[in-house]
């Protein structure tokens, strides 16, 4: 009998993991990312250095978070949120302003085939 309550705990804990999951991916987002910065970008409070770059989306707690990695480097972390677009995103996007110490700041991202974009 008390194997029968751990399995049925398992299997809950299981599916619910899946629901977590599937809710993730409903969002129209992938979750990993390639950039290229040809110029030094201020994202968040980070200014990171021109270059090719890999972006993964996690969470944390009910947060969107954006960690930016680059080859050999620490990897940075900024909070974006996502931004329903209607339709899948035809091509990629980099949307940016330039703040008073005349830096490139992001500020939207978009991504070819997702339905959000990632706004910081």
């Amino acid at each position: 009998m008390r194997l029968l309550k751990v399995v049925g705990i398992v299997i809950c804990v299981l599916a619910l993991g899946s629901f977590a999951v599937a809710a993730e991916k409903n969002m129209g987002i992938r979750d990993t990312y390639k950039v290229t910065f040809e110029v030094p970008t201020r994202v968040g409070t980070a200014l990171l250095p021109a270059g090719d770059y890999v972006i993964r989306h996690t969470m944390q707690g009910t947060d969107h978070i954006m960690v930016f990695q680059r080859s050999k480097s620490p990897e940075v972390k900024v909070k974006c949120t996502l931004v329903p677009l209607g339709q899948k995103a035809e091509v990629n996007q980099k949307i940016y302003k330039q703040n008073a110490a005349n830096e490139r700041v992001l500020e939207e991202l978009v991504f070819r085939g997702d339905t959000a974009k990632h706004v910081f």
